[in-house]
């Protein structure tokens, strides 16, 4: 495992309940549908507790956010909306609370698997290691 293990770059392989956990985090339908079953390519790169976590979407769009693990950092979610957070790290997954759900990641298996919580309803989408 060591600390390294995040970095690299991750290609979209599925999800479970991605609707229902949009529609909860109140995502716009426009938006809803760009992300089903989108192609994202997440790029990690990490340097000890530094991070910096890139979602290149279809079409050009990219998301970056940077944080080190026990800092305060600004983060940006998956609608666009801007926030700080503190990002810790949990028995090797990376844990990081948005304004209205809960982010984790871990590699699992060669693959990058995060959740995302929010009343309860779950979100979960793997990632193939691609680099």
């Amino acid at each position: 495992q060591g600390n390294m293990a995040f970095a690299g770059k991750y290609e979209f392989e599925g999800d479970e309940n991605y609707d229902d956990f949009v529609t909860k985090i109140g995502l716009p339908s426009d938006k809803i549908e760009m992300g089903r079953n989108c192609k994202i390519v997440t790029e990690v790169a990490q340097n000890g507790n530094d991070f910096t976590w890139t979602q290149h979407f279809p079409g050009g769009r990219t998301t970056t956010n940077t944080f080190t693990i026990g800092k305060e950092a600004d983060m940006e979610t998956m609608g666009g909306k801007k926030f700080k957070a503190t990002v810790k790290m949990e028995d090797g997954k990376i844990v990081a609370e948005f304004p209205n759900y809960r982010h984790t990641a871990e590699i699992s298996g060669g693959k990058l698997v995060e959740i995302s919580t929010s009343s309860g309803v779950v979100y979960k989408r793997t990632s193939k290691r691609i680099a």
